[in-house]
C-alpha cells in the first residue's frame, strides 16, 4: 500500500504524487482512493486503493533507469506499419502496458511518422498523451523540467 507523498505511475496518466487517501461512496459502496496529482497539466486522478494491481499502478523508476530509457530512445526503430487502424491498436496496447520503454517506443514512432508523413487527429492526440506519460515519469525520476526533456527527445529523434 502506498502513502501520501509517494510518487507512483498510472499507465494512462503518467507519474504523480499521492496527495491524500480519500473515501467516497460510489453506487452505495464506500471505497478508498489515492488522490494522485499529475504535475503536467495539473491533473488529479482518483485511483481505487484495492484496484492498483488491476489498473497497473507501479512505483516510479529510478534515475539510472530514466537515463537508460532516454539513451535507448535514440536507438529505437520506428514502427513501419502502414495501416492506421493496426498502428493505433498496437500503440494503444503499448501505452496500456505501463512499461516506460513501450511508451517511449510509441512516442518515437509517432514523432518520426509526424515528420515524414504527418499524423491524423487521433494519432496526434495519442502522441500528446504518450509524451505526457513518458515525460512526467522522466521528469520526476531525473529532477528535470518537462521542456528540457522534450528538447532531449527531439535531439534524439
Amino acid at each position: 500500500m502506498y502513502s501520501p507523498g509517494d510518487v507512483i505511475v498510472h499507465p494512462l496518466h503518467g507519474a504523480g504524487k499521492i496527495e491524500d487517501i480519500a473515501e467516497q461512496r460510489i453506487s452505495g459502496e464506500m471505497r478508498r482512493y489515492y488522490v494522485l496529482k499529475i504535475p503536467t497539466g495539473n491533473v488529479r486522478v482518483l485511483v481505487p486503493v484495492d484496484s492498483c494491481d488491476t489498473v497497473g499502478i507501479r512505483p516510479l523508476i529510478g534515475e539510472e533507469e530514466a537515463w537508460a530509457v532516454l539513451a535507448a530512445f535514440a536507438q529505437m526503430e520506428a514502427d513501419p506499419a502502414q495501416n492506421w487502424n493496426r498502428r493505433y491498436r498496437e500503440n494503444m496496447l503499448r501505452l496500456k502496458s505501463g512499461k516506460l520503454l513501450e511508451v517511449a517506443r510509441v512516442v518515437k514512432s509517432l514523432m518520426v511518422r509526424d515528420t515524414e508523413h504527418g499524423l491524423s487527429t487521433g494519432e496526434r492526440k495519442m502522441l500528446a498523451t504518450a509524451k505526457q506519460i513518458l515525460l512526467s515519469e522522466l521528469s520526476l525520476a531525473m529532477g528535470k523540467d518537462y521542456e528540457t526533456l522534450e528538447r532531449a527527445l527531439a535531439e534524439r529523434l
